[in-house]
């Protein structure tokens, strides 16, 4: 499995990306509108390719977890074990969106850690964005970095459901609702 080597390296990633993203300084409401397009964005998925927010996910509904901390994580999951357990049949990408424009120039390191401990087959499900971060976390708001952002988007890029409170089953029924009803 993992050794103490992988997790050490793991917790510097988490306290570089934390100074880095300087999630203390900018504190952002949520901007999301329900019924309206989906901002753009600009990433990479861990195997690579490069990706444009909705650009291309357009053609099928797709659910976005981003994330901005370390931290987050613990949301994250619970978020997709909920996901999982409910049998949720949506393509569900997770986000790791850095606001700092420093955090590009180690981007590298930060996905290299990130491919560590996410199976090879996932590395296409996960998108990291650097240069657009700050842009993310400006619409989606960081008041509680944490917690995810759940966002999803019916097949033309339209927000449909938008949650950042933490996990609940409460949001996670109402999630599922509103896949239902795409």
């Amino acid at each position: 499995m993992f050794n103490s080597v992988f997790f050490i390296k793991l917790g510097l990633i988490a306290l570089a990306l934390h100074l880095l993203s300087g999630c203390a300084s900018y504190r952002y409401p949520s901007q999301v509108e329900l019924d309206k397009p989906l901002i753009t964005a600009t990433g990479k998925t861990l195997d690579g390719t490069a990706m444009t927010i909705p650009a291309d996910l357009l053609g099928q509904p797709a659910l976005l977890i981003f994330g901005y901390v370390h931290k987050s994580q613990f949301d994250i999951d619970r978020w997709l074990i909920g996901l999982d357990m409910t049998k949720v049949n949506i393509a569900i990408y997770e986000l790791p969106a850095i606001k700092s424009p420093i955090a590009g120039l180690f981007s590298n390191r930060f996905d290299d850690a990130m491919r560590d401990g996410i199976p090879k087959e996932l590395w296409r499900y996960v998108i990291t964005v650097y240069t657009d971060g700050d842009k993310i976390q400006r619409y989606t708001g960081n008041i509680v970095p944490k917690n995810a952002r759940v966002l999803l988007i019916d097949k033309t890029g339209i927000v449909k459901y938008f949650y950042d409170r933490g996990f609940s089953v409460d949001a996670l029924n109402q999630l599922n609702a509103s896949i239902a009803a795409l």
